[in-house]
């Protein structure tokens, strides 16, 4: 494992338990807790987008910000639901946001997963056309944004500008150098984590999968990975690609961790639906002292196939509550595993 981020999915509520009461809270904690994990040397900083929901639904700002604010720390979402996305405009966003970071941004986008809303995507704009379902227009979205990436002109410029341009088509700006290889794609089975190694995007593998066999979580997800990684060299990448996959790991180390997770009954994998035709399977919670704990990651078989391990925070336990989280896996686990 060479890195180990966080990832908030930036829930927010008014309930009386609840340290993040609104969106505001959710915002300005959210940059307040990558400052705290890149100061106690954490790898990544991920948000979660989620449309029609008290959670983080504009993602560049608060990348944008979080960048201005940080000097170190990968900026990156897990995941962008591209049916809600003009790839032209997130090309501009995008660059500016990563302009800002330094060149640290690591977008995560996908087709999304279930919604809070029938059909969100169509309030924004956006219909599949005659054939398409909402997953295809989401892939052909992505496909847009990658084009657009590699930074080369495409629009006829006018004979009469406002301003003098440079010679040829052009491009939208900002753009930045190398954001195109550090797009990853969210994929739910092994027939999406191939279309993405073929066309160049890093992996992200979440808590959430498609029920492909009788096998445990951990062990699909790491036939998918390997799925991902020989398509990655069949299809002559020059780049290494990286690999993520996220956990909700929480090492008991005190009175509060175990009052919060240590009487929890989520050691074993759920299965369910996430719509009525597509069977998913939910990987376990992990919550147990850290010497147990390093012994039960140790066996998770797709931690070891990835370069990135996300860390689930429960956010509306406050920025301090997830900062010790994430410390906490930091200096009693992680070295275990093999993190530097």
């Amino acid at each position: 494992m060479k890195r180990i981020g966080f990832l908030s999915f930036g829930h927010w509520s008014p309930s009386p338990g609840s340290l993040t009461q609104s969106a505001s809270d959710a915002l300005l904690q959210s940059i307040d807790l990558a400052v705290a994990a890149e100061e106690l040397g954490a790898d990544g900083a991920y948000f979660r987008v989620h449309h029609f929901a008290r959670q983080l639904g504009s993602p560049f700002p608060l990348l944008a910000a979080t960048g201005a604010r940080t000097g170190r720390i990968e900026i990156g979402t897990a995941v962008i639901d591209m049916r809600y996305e003009n790839p032209l405009y997130m090309a501009e966003d995008a660059g500016a946001a990563d302009l800002i970071s330094g060149g640290r941004l690591q977008l995560g986008i996908s087709r999304g997963s279930p919604e809070q809303v029938v059909d969100g995507w169509r309030y924004f704009g956006y219909q599949p056309q005659g054939g398409q379902t909402d997953a295809d227009m989401a892939r052909e979205h992505a496909r847009v944004l990658l084009e657009v990436l590699r930074g080369e002109g495409f629009a006829q410029p006018s004979p009469r500008p406002m301003f003098a341009n440079p010679p040829g088509l052009l491009r939208v700006e900002p753009y930045s150098e190398g954001l195109r290889d550090r797009i990853w794609w969210g994929a739910g089975s092994q027939r999406t984590a191939v279309w993405a190694a073929e066309l160049g995007m890093n992996l992200q593998s979440s808590t959430l999968i498609t029920n492909e066999s009788d096998k445990p979580f951990h062990l699909q997800q790491a036939e998918q990975i390997q799925a991902f990684l020989d398509a990655w060299r069949k299809a002559g990448h020059e780049r290494e690609p990286r690999v993520s996959v996220s956990r909700s790991i929480f090492a008991l180390v005190d009175d509060k961790d175990r009052a919060y997770f240590g009487r929890r009954d989520q050691d074993n994998d759920e299965i369910g639906y996430i719509d009525p035709t597509t069977q998913a399977i939910f990987g376990r919670t992990y919550a147990a002292e850290p010497d147990v704990l390093i012994q039960q990651l140790k066996e998770d078989e797709a931690i070891a196939a990835a370069d990135t391990l996300l860390l689930t925070v429960p956010n509306q336990l406050g920025v301090d509550y997830c900062a010790h989280v994430i410390d906490s896996i930091l200096t009693y686990v992680a070295p275990a595993l093999g993190w530097r």
